[in-house]
């Protein structure tokens, strides 16, 4: 099983849903880095179950614990070890369900795959294993803001069939974010879309949704090609968010339905440097980060563990009628934003750490 991302800054999640505990051991984050659990524990707090109505009913504080690495509110440079502890597991909720493979669960092809699976709760295909991804990006995140001032915000631009109008990307900040409980600063959709997950959740269904986001401040020339361009590690990073089933940088897939012309990002001077008419790229061209606002989203599926009834077949091939138990949520993309936050400062760290490497190298070999 590959629990571990990244190169230079590494981050491995370990524990399952109903375990004692979820968390994260984060290697190769620099010395000296001021960190703040406050911090963490607010992200962790946007993520946590039980927010508001639109979420799951489970009920956990998520408390974050940091078992090494830290002294003095600054990091050591050895590996820091983040754990939370879970308090409200409920696994007999699943207890029923443990011969029938839930549709579209990774119950069935974790079987195949380990001839074992989790007896309760996806185990660690749960999106409860997020937090780790959630503490581990805060990390991340507070080390890019302090040595290079990157920002990152995501939001919820789509619930269902209701779509947000684009924001100001150069002024969007969380707490605009989080002044509606769907997260979606846009509060018209904001208000259309709390409206949309709560009828499919008095109807016993879910919705799926779309989780955009930015990242401001990236200097030009991070990411590795060929093969660990920029865009290319996002995509991998958001498509390992349990969920996830699409990833769009920049104008995505509308660039099919547009001419060159249209679609080329026209260089224009901007200072000391060079900065693009308009932002198609997302901020990144040939996988390198080109100094624009970074862009991009994140689709996710409708949870898919509802209360109606689903006529499928257990293990053995009988026939059921599956009626989904425990605890989840009508429509994943509130708690999402900070799980597409985190991953993407994963991934940002550990670029920002292989060009510094680089350039350290550069300047050795060919000082000016």
């Amino acid at each position: 099983m590959s629990s571990t991302f990244g190169t230079l800054f590494r981050m491995t999640t370990f524990g399952e849903s109903h375990g004692p505990g979820v968390g994260a051991v984060v290697d190769g984050c620099p010395a000296g880095i001021a960190l703040s659990l406050p911090a963490i524990q607010a992200q962790l707090d946007r993520r946590r179950p039980g927010q508001s109505s639109l979420t799951t009913p489970r009920r956990e504080s998520d408390r974050i614990e940091i078992l090494s690495g830290l002294e003095n509110g600054k990091t050591l440079g050895s590996p820091l070890a983040l754990l939370v502890r879970n308090h409200n597991q409920h696994p007999g909720d699943y207890r029923a369900m443990a011969d029938v493979p839930r549709p579209s669960h990774a119950d069935y092809t974790y079987r195949m795959k380990y001839g074992v699976g989790a007896q309760s709760g996806g185990g660690r295909a749960s999106a409860r294993e997020t937090l780790a991804r959630v503490a581990a990006g805060s990390v991340a995140e507070q080390f890019l803001e302090t040595v290079f001032g990157v920002e990152i915000v995501a939001w919820v631009s789509q619930a269902g069939a209701v779509t947000a109008s684009m924001p100001d990307l150069a002024n969007l900040t969380r707490t605009k974010v989080d002044g509606d409980a769907v997260r979606c600063p846009d509060r018209k959709a904001a208000a259309a879309m709390t409206a949309a997950i709560t009828t499919a959740a008095a109807m016993q269904d879910s919705l799926g949704g779309v989780v955009s986001c930015l990242c401001r401040g990236v200097p030009a020339g991070w990411g590795e090609p060929v093969f660990d361009k920029l865009d290319a590690l996002l995509a991998q990073a958001m498509l390992s968010i349990p969920a996830a089933k699409g990833f769009a940088l920049g104008s995505g897939f509308s660039a099919a339905a547009m001419s060159g012309s249209e679609h080329n990002d026209l260089f224009v001077v901007e200072g000391q440097k060079l900065g693009t008419r308009t932002n198609y790229s997302g901020g990144v061209q040939g996988g390198i980060s080109n100094g624009q606002i970074i862009f991009f989203a994140v689709a996710f599926k409708p949870t898919p563990t509802i209360g109606k009834a689903q006529r499928t077949v257990d293990y053995a091939g009988r026939e059921v009628v599956l009626e989904g138990k425990g605890r989840h949520d009508p429509c994943v993309v509130p708690r999402a934003v900070p799980v597409v936050e985190a991953m993407a400062a994963m991934v940002l760290a550990d670029l920002a750490l292989r060009q510094a490497a680089r350039s350290a190298l550069v300047q050795a070999n060919f000082p000016r």
